[in-house]
């Protein structure tokens, strides 16, 4: 049976081999974890389909595929007794015919795990089977150039039945590798991707199949430039490379502007500090000003729904739902997880919903539901200590939000002095969405409701 790299969401559509939990020749049960794997969303493990060995490892570690690829083939008991039933066949002619051809009882899976942390395939019950006969071509290839008597009389029956995986098909091709030139080293003698890759290294090819000319000097891939001994060269771990690929198709797409809006925050403030002791004692976590900013940022976006859209080419998509992303910096990097419909939720129930998902999120637990569907993204950079930031956009949104530190200075109230608590609030927005008379509308309906918490704001 062929395990395939799930599909989880619309909006995720490849995925980072970063550790195989289960080695060729390992017995799994159903739902037994097989695979980390690293999305642009989330890291999640995904479990066994069914139950089984694992005959051949397709994806290696720190692979990227698109979602659907086969990343693992499991032999069942199913499959077992089928191939037992092709051994005692008394045609050897159709056994060549036949046996190359996958079995019925390889089939696909995709199914996302429901209840089950975190996420992945499952079966549905009975094994789905699907039949995925070669073309005549693909035998025709696999075979001596032999009448195909002979090949019935003198081929073994370990090669009638030699099936190769869609991995190392694709990098025979590319190799200009004749299959039946490489010994296999997995169950059954079966051919792996590492067979292939140390024929390759080993020998050339055959000469039935000429090498290829090596590239001409400009169209060999760049080498890492020289380093000196006072530098030191540090890998990309799978989850800076897609940072780096999301920021830099954000800015790339998107034309962004930035405004920042100083806020007085006084009462915000003394609000929090009288309530934030009993608050933990009662319900068990923490209460910070982020709660009562991400209500304030849900209220304005129902008032202001341009800024909970996203381009869409030729037309702006305004979102229903308002599902408020918060960046929460993880042990492995930056993840966003989203508050789903922000606007229906009291300070309170706010509160409750980030101390899980941030908890989560620093443990490595988040499911890619916790991940999706974000039409906004609020970022805390004045919990690091910053007073002004230029946030790059989480593409495809329309906009993002900072909150800078909460400082104390001298204010000119009438034609008085007093010392207040000031914040900033910073914008990025796409400008083909929004002009700056529509952002500054949205950062000027927050200003105003954080400047309206007084000590009888309510949070339940």
């Amino acid at each position: 049976m062929i395990i395939e790299l799930p599909q989880v969401g619309e909006s995720v559509t490849e995925g980072t081999i970063t550790q195989w939990l289960k080695r060729v020749g390992d017995r799994v049960e159903k739902y037994d974890p097989l695979v980390e794997v690293l999305t642009d969303k989330v890291s999640m493990e995904v479990p066994s389909p069914v139950a089984g060995v694992i005959t051949e490892i397709l994806a290696e570690e720190g692979q990227t595929l698109p979602m659907g690829a086969p990343i693992a083939a499991i032999q069942t008991s199913d499959v077992a007794a089928d191939a037992s039933l092709s051994d005692q066949s008394t045609q050897p002619a159709q056994d060549v015919a036949s046996s190359d051809a996958p079995s019925d009882a390889i089939g696909r899976t995709g199914v996302l795990l429901k209840d089950v942390a975190p996420v992945g395939p499952t079966g549905s019950g009975a094994t789905e089977t699907r039949a995925a006969p070669q073309p005549p071509q693909a035998v025709a290839q696999d075979a001596a150039p032999e009448p195909p008597q002979a090949v019935a009389q003198n081929a073994a029956p370990a090669d009638r039945r030699r099936r190769y995986s869609p991995a190392v098909m694709r990098l025979a091709e590319q190799h200009g590798v004749d299959l039946a030139q490489v010994g296999g080293t997995g169950m059954g003698g079966r051919i792996t991707r590492k067979d292939v890759l140390a024929y390759i290294d080993a020998a050339a090819p055959p000469q039935s199949q000429p090498q290829a000319p090596p590239p001409a000097p400009e169209t060999a891939a760049p080498q890492p430039a020289a380093h000196s001994a006072d530098e030191e060269r540090v890998p990309l771990t799978p989850v800076r490379r897609i940072i780096a690929a999301n920021m830099t198709s954000s800015a790339a797409q998107i034309p962004a502007a930035w405004s920042i809006t100083e806020v007085d925050v006084s009462g915000l403030v003394r609000r929090r500090d009288a309530l934030k002791d009993e608050f933990l004692q009662r319900e068990g976590y923490p209460i910070t000003y982020l709660h009562f900013i991400v209500k304030a940022v849900a209220a304005s976006l129902k008032e202001n729904p341009l800024l909970n859209s996203s381009w869409d080419g030729d037309a702006i998509l305004l979102k229903k739902r308002i599902n408020i992303g918060i960046a929460v910096a993880a042990p492995d990097g930056l993840v966003v997880p989203v508050i789903h419909d922000a606007d229906a939720l009291s300070v309170a129930g706010i509160a409750r919903r980030a101390a899980d998902l941030t908890r989560r999120a620093r443990q490595g637990k988040l499911s890619v539901d916790d991940v999706q569907s974000g039409t906004f993204t609020l970022n805390n950079t004045g919990a690091l200590g910053s007073i002004a930031s230029q946030p790059i956009i989480n593409h495809p949104q329309a906009a993002i939000l900072t909150t800078e530190a909460i400082v104390k200075r001298p204010v000119a109230i009438g034609d008085a002095i007093a010392i207040r608590s000031m914040m900033n609030i910073c914008l990025t927005f796409d400008h083909r969405i929004m002009d700056g008379a529509e952002a500054s509308a949205f950062a000027n309906a927050v200003k105003r409701r954080l400047e309206a918490i007084g000590d009888d704001a309510v949070i339940y």
